[in-house]
């Protein structure tokens, strides 16, 4: 079921309504039950798959807690189960189809075996939720839950099923334990949140992605203005994509009581890669934070150890993604990004400090021509990236590439990509709409404000914001990009 369809505008008052109605002891009865019919909607089947990772990890940490002294092999008994559903879904025809070059290539008479098999909608999301929460327990951070139903509801609870945010046993799992009533407050947050969710994937991104869309599909058909233009947009599609459904799922969670982490952080306003990793997807970065790079040995290890860990975190991480050799060069590429940030300021420190220079502060001088500078120089870098995340495949990524660094010749004609003029400036405003109000939100809590402001005022913001996503919305019930993760 996708947020922005008729199906979840009617399916979550129902929802919502008829869970503050329920008694407290079925309350997690009424979730589970709707968190299944909300996965249900896509394919039923595959409702099955779900109940098997749920049972595994279950059993699993119970047995790691009763059975300490073979903890261990429970752990790589859960771990493996899930990538062995994650290998046969995700990343059996990448391989078979990989193997099948390398066969050809040393003259062996190989026939692929292609599976056909739909994606089942978010299985990276949940199976890294079910592997947190067996991590937890290994490390003694987490008690095993002993009640299948809560810990069914923790991997299914619908609101951030299919996208994240990834949660910790620690911040959700203890919530659906606890009594909750209605609160008007947290009610009338989760609206708001819910709203602004709405009005980044409907009015901004699904506009943005007519012309994505347009371009990359057929990218030999453009030069390399509109090449430019179409990937600057699918950097700002995916961000107001990904984000939006965010909102929603967080503004969900919150109407009914719940509290799911933060997972954007305005990425685009970052002065640095890291920065920008830290305010971006943090669900998932700080996922790989703690559960691939500190196992690894984190920072505590040698330079060269250090940077082997950081480049097997963004490579998994761009594997993660999609089972497709751009998605790797897109999570080599930010790990590129990252260890040429750290080498940068580790010579600037060490040239300063042993030849004494008392460097000027450039940040002191003018910090906001610097800021931005910093953040244009942070924007450019991930944008480029974003070329090989989007492309249909690496021909087209490196053609992409090849014609805009190459081939550049800024025509007025080539911006002519399908959108009419106004449609055109239209989407330019909004995207500078976007990054005024992020700006905003880095010093000032836009909720908290308004809710300080005269009723005529405040109203006029919300109803405005509601008669723009009906007015300006694109209604093509297009799928959020991360569904396919």
């Amino acid at each position: 079921m996708l947020f922005n369809s008729l199906h979840y505008l009617f399916f979550f008052p129902v929802v919502v309504t008829l869970y503050y109605l329920s008694a407290d002891r079925y309350k997690w009865m009424w979730l589970l039950a709707v968190s299944c019919y909300f996965y249900m909607a896509y394919i039923p089947i595959y409702i099955l798959i779900l109940l098997f990772l749920i049972c595994v990890d279950f059993t699993a940490a119970i047995f790691i807690e009763e059975h300490p002294e073979h903890k261990k092999f429970f752990l790589w008994a859960s771990i493996c189960s899930l990538l062995i559903v994650l290998f046969v879904f995700k990343y059996f025809n990448f391989f078979n189809a990989n193997f099948s070059c390398l066969a050809h290539l040393i003259g062996w008479n190989y026939k692929q075996q292609l599976l056909s098999l739909i994606l089942p909608i978010g299985l990276s999301f949940h199976t890294f939720q079910s592997l947190s929460y067996v991590a937890e327990v290994y490390r003694g951070n987490q008690k095993a839950e002993r009640h299948f139903g809560i810990y069914a509801l923790y991997v299914m609870f619908f609101p951030q099923l299919v996208a994240g945010p990834i949660e910790r046993p620690q911040n959700l799992l203890h919530q659906f334990n606890r009594k909750i009533t209605p609160d008007y407050a947290r009610i009338t947050s989760g609206l708001k949140l819910m709203a602004w969710g709405f009005f980044k994937k409907l009015v901004i991104a699904d506009r943005l992605a007519l012309l994505v869309n347009l371009v990359y599909n057929h990218p030999s058909d453009y030069q390399a203005t509109a090449l430019i233009i179409a990937t600057v947009f699918f950097s700002f599609q995916i961000y107001c994509d990904f984000s939006g459904y965010s909102d929603i799922a967080v503004g969900s969670a919150r109407i009914l009581g719940f509290d799911l982490m933060k997972n954007f952080r305005q990425p685009y306003l970052s002065r640095s890669i890291t920065e920008f990793w830290q305010r971006w997807h943090i669900s998932l970065s700080t996922w790989f934070r703690d559960y691939v790079y500190i196992p690894l040995g984190g920072n505590r290890v040698s330079t060269l150890r250090w940077s082997v860990n950081i480049c097997v975190v963004f490579l998994i991480s761009g594997f993660w993604h999609g089972a497709s050799w751009t998605f790797v060069i897109w999570g080599g590429l930010h790990g590129f990004y990252f260890l040429c940030t750290r080498f940068y300021q580790n010579v600037a420190n060490n040239f300063s400090r042993r030849n004494a220079l008392q460097l000027p502060d450039v940040k002191k001088a003018d910090p906001i021509i610097r800021r931005v500078i910093d953040v244009l120089i942070t924007g450019s870098l991930v944008t480029f990236a974003w070329i090989f995340f989007r492309a249909n495949s690496l021909g087209d990524a490196f053609f992409i590439i090849k014609r805009c660094l190459f081939n550049f010749k800024l025509q007025i004609k080539d911006l002519n990509m399908g959108f009419t003029s106004i449609e055109f400036a239209f989407s330019i405003f909004l995207i500078f709409f976007l990054l005024l109000v992020e700006k905003i939100q880095t010093k000032y809590q836009l909720g908290v404000i308004l809710s300080n402001q005269p009723f005529w005022l405040r109203w006029g913001v919300y109803y405005g914001l509601v008669l723009s996503i009906v007015s300006f919305g694109k209604y093509l019930d297009s799928p959020f990009i991360y569904f396919r993760f």
